[in-house]
């Protein structure tokens, strides 16, 4: 359009995406849709893990949020802690009371390696209710 003088006006004979321009525009593949023969029902996977020690305490001064999330129907459960000791407990009561009020057992917690979650007490209580225990890397989806 001639807006600066001295420069050649460019003509491009086809729409030309240079390199950086198309790794620009690129956008993340998203993820494949789960299969529908898996997870039929609540509580058959819950998924569970600890975030923190948060910078900045609750009003109870606690720090840590547990987040347990069941695979089926994405009902999420959110917990705050003082500290990671008090996950133990917690677990074991949450597990017991869920089965209880909805009437359905817990097969399968998959979890990453946190010493929270793969431990010799919650070893023997899976052990016991037949709960299967699968672990992941620490912050992988």
């Amino acid at each position: 359009q001639g807006l600066v003088r001295g420069l050649p006006k460019l003509k491009f004979k086809k729409d030309h995406l240079c390199s950086a321009c198309a790794m620009g525009k690129s956008k993340k593949k998203s993820h494949k849709p789960k299969s529908k023969d898996t997870n039929q029902e609540k509580l058959y996977l819950l998924h569970m893990d600890l975030c923190g020690p948060m910078r900045v305490k609750s009003v109870n001064g606690k720090k840590y949020i547990l987040v347990i999330v069941d695979d089926y129907s994405r009902f999420t459960w959110v917990k705050c802690l003082r500290s990671k000791d008090e996950a133990l407990n917690f677990i074991i009561k949450f597990l017991k009371k869920i089965q209880v009020r909805l009437k359905v057992p817990v097969l399968r917690i998959r979890t990453d390696n946190g010493t929270e979650f793969v431990n010799q007490t919650l070893r023997e209580y899976y052990g016991q209710v037949g709960i299967s225990h699968e672990t992941s890397f620490a912050r992988s989806p």
